[in-house]
């Protein structure tokens, strides 16, 4: 069987050496946004441990920003066997480096891989917390699409590692956004309002040129569109006066 006829059937890669030309380019370029974004993400919440109200919330941050990184660093191991130079990635950009905070930089990378939103500002705890909640129940959904995906490794460690990882993580979040609700919900609205048009960026435009071909390789299996409406009919669990 060709090869593009046994990913399209559901078949997977085992292995660097087994993998052509094109699929390892576009495969390392999904795993280089996964850690671009995590080491960002991981950076920019580090700035917040700080600002949390109680010792629980300070444990959460802390773990959050662990466990972001080592996801980072199991996926750059995966990376390396396709020869990426893993021993000088982490420090090749300003992880913690942000736009300003009224920037609109649209769905486009810049600089490195990271998604849009890794490059906006945090605001404060509550901001964090938002942002958290609201980014971490996309990440969820977007990282089902690697569960999934046609190189085994990959596919492996997301579904028995890193995507529980990540769900635990917007569960310390929404526990956080609860009392933040009874406490705050002027401050948690405003955040809400202005951290989910750029969440909602992350999942790139509806109809992508790219989806076909990366979904024939077995990298991608649902739409963007579809990915990004679970997302928007979730929130009204959590943000039910949110336009």
């Amino acid at each position: 069987m060709e090869l593009n006829d046994y990913l399209a059937q559901g078949g997977r890669i085992t292995s660097p050496e087994a993998a052509p030309a094109r699929y390892r380019a576009e495969l390392l370029r999904l795993m280089a946004s996964f850690v671009d974004s995590e080491l960002a993400g991981a950076a920019g919440f580090a700035d917040t441990i700080n600002d949390a109200p109680g010792l629980t919330e300070r444990m959460a941050a802390c773990r959050i920003v662990l466990e972001k990184t080592d996801h980072a660093a199991r996926v750059l191991e995966l990376m390396a066997g396709f020869g990426a130079d893993t021993a000088r990635y982490a420090t090749r950009h300003p992880w913690e480096a942000r736009v300003a905070r009224d920037a609109e930089l649209g769905p486009v990378r810049r600089g490195d891989m990271r998604l849009s939103v890794f490059h906006y500002p945090l605001d404060g705890w509550a901001d964090a917390v938002v942002m958290n909640v609201l980014m971490g129940r996309a990440t969820v959904i977007q990282l089902s699409e690697h569960a999934r995906s046609s190189y085994q490794p990959l596919a492996d460690l997301m579904r028995e590692t890193i995507i529980p990882r990540e769900r635990r993580h917007t569960e310390l979040g929404e526990a956080g956004l609860a009392r933040l609700l009874e406490s705050d919900p002027a401050t948690v609205a405003a955040s809400a309002a202005y951290w989910r048009p750029r969440v909602a960026e992350t999942f790139g435009a509806a109809e992508s040129p790219r989806f076909e071909m990366l979904r024939a390789m077995g990298l991608r299996h649902r739409p963007n569109a579809v990915l990004r409406a679970e997302w928007e009919a979730g929130l009204a669990e959590i943000f039910p006066d949110l336009p």
